[in-house]
């Protein structure tokens, strides 16, 4: 496993996602990842799936200090009162008493982020929870975070694939210490496709999937968590610990990225814009 170092802090650079996975087939799905190998395993209360991914947390013998769990707040829930009930919620579903990392799913302007920030901070000394961040926060959101009001941001968690241009982010990110978790890494199975990293792929007899998971690990301070439901996806997701990427290989695939969001709902801030690649 690679890991990242991230304000003294280990943390796995390949997790297992759950967005969209329900019921059993979530819990068996987390059971099957922690039995693979993952040690990072993300949620969110508006996936509906906190219990279930408890249970699969519950299921296997891997201890709970050894796994890196994330879920995060809804943005109805940013106010400190909200998110405190909010999170004893999330940990009573998870069956743990503390969170390697919470965070704000995305940001609402409604809400000062300033109070959500205390709150957080407030948690975090309580012992509810051991880090937090934020998701889908653009540079300005991240700057008022951590310069304006000073918070000990951990984490953003945002979209980011070989088709999409996240280097304001991740230079922001990288200045100050803080991890970028990829959500939607294999772009919603797209980069299978794509020429490019299915050259690369047969290369070191690998898919385009477990090439552009490599690519996201490879990158500093970036940790990426795809989903899957299904065991032999969850397997090959995992398996891509024995090769790694020339620089030239790693540029090549960097060449790829311009301004294919896939996650736009009318409620996001204003995202930065994507820098040509020269």
């Amino acid at each position: 496993m690679i890991t990242h170092t991230i304000q003294g802090v280990e943390v796995p650079a390949l997790g297992f996602g759950t967005f969209k996975l329900t019921g059993e087939d979530a819990t068996r799905a987390v059971a099957t990842a922690l039995d693979v190998g993952y040690r990072h395993i993300d949620t969110a209360e508006m996936y509906g799936n906190e219990a279930e991914v408890g249970a699969g947390l519950a299921s296997g013998s891997v201890p709970r200090e050894d796994i890196f769990l994330t879920t995060k707040v809804w943005p109805n829930n940013l106010r400190p009162d909200d998110l405190g009930r909010a999170l004893a919620q999330s940990l009573d579903k998870l069956r743990t008493d503390y969170l390697d990392l919470y965070l704000v799913h995305w940001p609402n302007p409604e809400i000062p982020l300033a109070d959500t920030l205390a709150a957080m901070q407030e948690a975090q000394a309580a012992g509810k929870i051991r880090r937090f961040g934020v998701s889908n926060f653009p540079v300005a959101l991240m700057r008022e975070a951590v310069e304006k009001i000073g918070a000990p941001v951990f984490c953003n968690q945002v979209e980011y694939h070989p088709f999409l241009n996240q280097t304001p982010v991740l230079d922001y990110a990288r200045a100050h210490d803080i991890l970028i978790t990829s959500y939607c890494p294999l772009a919603r199975g797209s980069v299978q496709d794509n020429a490019v990293l299915k050259r690369i792929g047969e290369r070191h007899g690998k898919t385009a999937s477990q090439v552009t998971l490599r690519w996201h690990i490879q990158q500093d301070g970036v940790a990426a968590i795809p989903k899957s439901g299904t065991p032999a996806n969850i397997r090959s997701n995992f398996d891509i610990f024995d090769f790694a990427l020339s620089t030239d290989e790693m540029a090549e695939i960097g060449n790829l990225r311009g301004g294919g969001r896939l996650v736009d709902p009318a409620t996001a801030p204003a995202w930065d814009p994507a820098p040509a690649i020269a």
